[in-house]
């Protein structure tokens, strides 16, 4: 797993300023006051600092964004950098900063001087989820990247909140190395056994095998694999950090590669589809956050994992398979395959845990990204209670996300011929269709989110908190709705 870059805190050392090597950093209020590191460091640069901060330069500096200088005078380090940040920031720029911090640290030391501002551990978050690189297949030498040390008013009170705040951090790198990973790679024994490695931090884990799903009736989830050399598997991940209340259930698509089966995708952009086991990494990275930060919360993980394959043996259009809520599906096409997968899955979590909530998490539909791009993942519900929960706590990450309708007239567009549904609804509101098609498995007393995240899981370009690729979506919302909602 890529490791996070180390982040110490302690007091401020003025007289250490000088002499600090590597790179320097100080946070300036929009209004240009100084603190005391800010005035020590102006004086050691000959006033520069006073210079920028009354020159129409720092007017155009963004909140959370810096300004840097090379080689300053009277200082040891490269360079300076002075971030632009209100004493008491919002979460986003406080962690916007952190990320303006990474960019400018690179590899090198980092010396960052945050005297008594606010939000210090969202600084430290940000800086270190900016600072992921994805690099485990260059066969170059890897450089040594240094850490940071960050001066604060009151380190004693910022560590625990920094810890929490490196267990959500470790938690989105363990989901951006799982999607990120190329098929060859993390195939579906692979993935199974890097979950299975959670015991390690305190996670109870099972690995069902095809002769386990079979028995169980998971006909629709291995029906999606039969094409593929990798077995299909399940696998179970329990958090139980609270009394004897039922779990809140997460449940995510892992198809760790899809070529689309017999209906074949296009070859351009295929190779985009080793991010279609999204769903399962967000899932994966949010119970090793709550493992790590021993969530007072029961939560139990289910992913189901295959790849998607033509073959001989593979699911053809038009066969009828028999669910394991016992529902019979016409596959229209076999490129709509998530769904299939986490039907199975949803009904078996429900069957077993009973659970007091269900979210389920797919990269399951490309018309998601022509309704909501790469802003927003869909949010379809049949709880105004939960989803709102949830928006809530995705609004107060800054994790985009945005309510999508459900109703009659879409579940209509389902019907088949010869069978209970139809896999697809058509080209009309796939997105809508789709998540239609798993309300089918969700009893009515379960409270159920489906959340379609294939706009926002990878990006081709960087975002806030995360260079391009994976981006770790919905891990830090996951872990806020636990964190306000259920744990005891």
């Amino acid at each position: 797993m890529t490791d996070l870059i180390s982040i110490d805190f302690a007091e401020t050392d003025l007289d250490a300023l000088a002499d600090a090597p590597g790179k320097l950093a100080i946070l300036v209020t929009p209004e240009g006051k100084l603190d005391p590191a800010g005035r020590r460091v102006n004086r050691l640069t000959k006033q520069a600092v006073a210079r920028l901060v009354d020159s129409d330069r720092w007017e155009k500096v963004k909140a959370g964004e810096g300004f840097t200088m090379g080689f300053p005078a009277g200082l040891a380090a490269e360079s300076l950098l002075v971030v632009k940040l209100d004493r008491r920031p919002s979460v986003a720029e406080a962690r916007k900063a952190g990320a303006s911090l990474a960019k400018f640290k690179g590899t090198d030391a980092l010396v960052l001087c945050a005297g008594a501002f606010n939000r210090t551990a969202d600084v430290a978050l940000g800086l270190a989820l900016r600072s992921y690189g994805f690099d485990d297949h260059f066969t170059k030498d890897k450089p040594e990247v240094a850490g940071a040390m960050i001066y604060c008013a009151k380190p004693d009170e910022v560590k625990p909140e920094a810890a929490t705040a490196m267990a959500v951090a470790e938690g989105v790198f363990f989901t951006r190395d799982l999607i990120n990973e190329p098929a060859n790679v993390l195939t579906t024994q692979e993935f199974a056994d890097r979950l299975a490695a959670m015991k390690d931090v305190g996670l109870e884990v099972e690995v069902l095998d095809e002769a386990e799903l079979a028995e169980l009736g998971m006909r629709t989830l291995l029906s999606v694999g039969e094409g593929s050399e990798s077995p299909s598997k399940v696998v179970v991940m329990k958090w139980n950090g609270g009394g004897d209340e039922k779990p809140l259930a997460l449940i995510g698509k892992g198809v760790v590669f899809d070529t689309g089966g017999i209906s074949l995708k296009p070859a351009g952009g295929m190779e985009d589809m080793t991010m279609d086991m999204g769903g399962a990494g967000v899932v994966s990275g949010v119970m090793r956050t709550l493992a790590l930060r021993k969530a007072k919360a029961n939560v139990v993980g289910v992913v189901g994992l295959v790849e998607n394959m033509p073959d001989g043996r593979a699911t053809r259009p038009g066969d009828v398979i028999r669910s394991m809520k016992g529902d019979t599906v016409e596959v229209i096409n076999t490129d709509a395959e998530g769904r299939l997968v986490l039907c199975d899955v949803m009904w078996y979590a429900q069957e077993r845990f009973e659970p007091v909530g269900m979210i389920d998490l797919a990269t399951l539909t490309g018309a998601i990204i022509i309704g909501l791009g790469h802003e927003n993942a869909g949010v379809f519900s049949n709880s105004d209670a939960l989803s709102g929960a949830f928006l809530k706590a995705a609004g107060a990450e800054n994790e985009g996300a945005w309510r999508m309708p459900l109703g009659d007239a879409y579940d209509k567009m389902l019907k088949s011929r010869v069978a209970d549904m139809a896999n697809v609804g058509g080209r009309a509101a796939g997105s809508i269709t789709a998540a239609q098609f798993l309300q089918r498995f969700v009893k009515d007393e379960t409270p159920w989110i489906h959340l379609d995240i294939a706009g926002v899981a990878s990006v081709k370009s960087e975002t806030a908190l995360a260079p391009k690729g994976a981006t770790g979506w919905g891990v830090m919302a996951l872990d806020r709705l636990v964190r306000d909602g259920y744990e005891s």
